[in-house]
């Protein structure tokens, strides 16, 4: 048996107040902990998402500058091969009554072909259809066309190409 007297039960009523407020405190500081730790979850979570959705924007840009890429080595690998090929013309030496076949489009030329056969097997890689009936311009100015086929024989006494087909003269001045 104990015997408690008022002077004691007024120290444990304080002791328990003092615990009270330390367990206040205690709790407090804990919340404030896990509010912290809290809001510093979400700050992480977000940059984390943005992060992903960063790499994941970057890995779409590298992959069409890839394909960009690729485009451009295939092109630079098809005009080294066309360069080789004339250079192979040109050095052959035999130039005279050899004809080259120009892909022209709209009358300006873009591609040099060493056969009229290799022309219009390549016209499909520049949008015309396979199979396509070439005619010839006839009396409209080729500019006139989205595409046309032109030969170009040496001419040794110019030094130079010209035309295999070249257009009629106009009258001048309405004469015939």
């Amino acid at each position: 048996m104990r015997i408690v007297t008022a002077g004691g039960l007024a120290r444990l009523e304080q002791e328990a107040d003092q615990a009270r407020d330390r367990a206040r405190e205690v709790q407090a500081q804990a919340a404030a902990a896990w509010g912290s730790h809290v809001r510093e979850l979400y700050a992480v979570t977000d940059r984390a998402e943005r992060a992903e959705a960063t790499a994941s924007e970057v890995g779409v840009l590298l992959s069409g500058a890839l394909a960009e890429l690729s485009e451009s080595q295939q092109e630079l690998l098809r005009k080294d091969i066309e360069i080789r090929r004339l250079r192979e013309v040109l050095e052959s030496g035999v130039l005279v009554g050899r004809s080259l076949t120009v892909l022209m489009h709209y009358g300006e030329p873009h591609t040099v072909y060493a056969t009229r056969e290799d022309a219009l097997a390549d016209t499909a890689t520049h949008g015309v259809p396979a199979g396509t009936r070439w005619v010839p311009c006839g009396e409209r100015p080729a500019s006139a066309s989205t595409w046309c086929v032109a030969a170009f024989i040496y001419d040794a006494g110019c030094k130079g190409y010209r035309r295999a087909v070249m257009p009629a003269p106009e009258p001048v001045g309405g004469a015939a």
